[in-house]
């Protein structure tokens, strides 16, 4: 433990759960639609806009890089997307894995999708795929025994990293 300031048994500080907290109390809309005063895509964390499809990343990820990729539309299952949209959806899942491959140098990947808040859906009207990085032994105890969530880099510097690849690749 050499270098570690922390002394046993002293409290972890995760300043970003209280926002996290605080909103699931309160009435709140769809992360996904677009809200009714315009955002700019850095605050909302969007690394991509297509025809049909966006790319952002998770703003209570999992690992570094956790992105999601939802249509344009509020719908809340893959039926209910025409051809086309859902087309688009599956190709940027790919691109964002391929992405992520390449620039965080992962072991593998987490896609997937939850549809209904019984698969366990935050959004179950709204749906979206996540496509989360992982690294051999990245969940230790801290997450397996202690419910704690290590999160080695923070989340602007993971959308600075990530936007000029998703410029320069997935806008062509």
């Amino acid at each position: 433990m050499s270098g570690d300031s922390r002394v046993p048994g002293q409290p972890l500080w995760a300043p970003w759960r209280m926002e996290y907290i605080e909103g699931a109390r309160g009435p709140r809309g769809c992360i996904f639609c677009e809200p009714a005063t315009p955002v700019a895509d850095r605050e909302r964390l969007i690394l991509f806009r297509g025809r049909h499809v966006f790319v952002l990343l998770n703003r209570y990820p999992y690992a570094a890089g956790h992105l999601m990729v939802a249509p344009n539309a509020h719908v809340a299952r893959l039926h209910d997307l025409d051809p086309e949209a859902r087309a688009e959806l599956f190709d940027r899942v790919s691109a964002c894995a391929e992405i992520l491959e390449e620039v965080y140098a992962c072991d593998g990947l987490n896609v997937g999708a939850n549809f209904g808040a019984a698969a366990g859906a935050g959004f179950a009207d709204h749906l979206h795929f996540h496509v989360v990085p992982r690294w051999n032994g990245d969940v230790n105890f801290m997450t397996s025994i202690g419910e704690i969530r290590v999160i080695p880099t923070h989340l602007e510097r993971t959308y600075a990293r990530l936007l000029p690849v998703f410029q320069e690749r997935v806008a062509r």
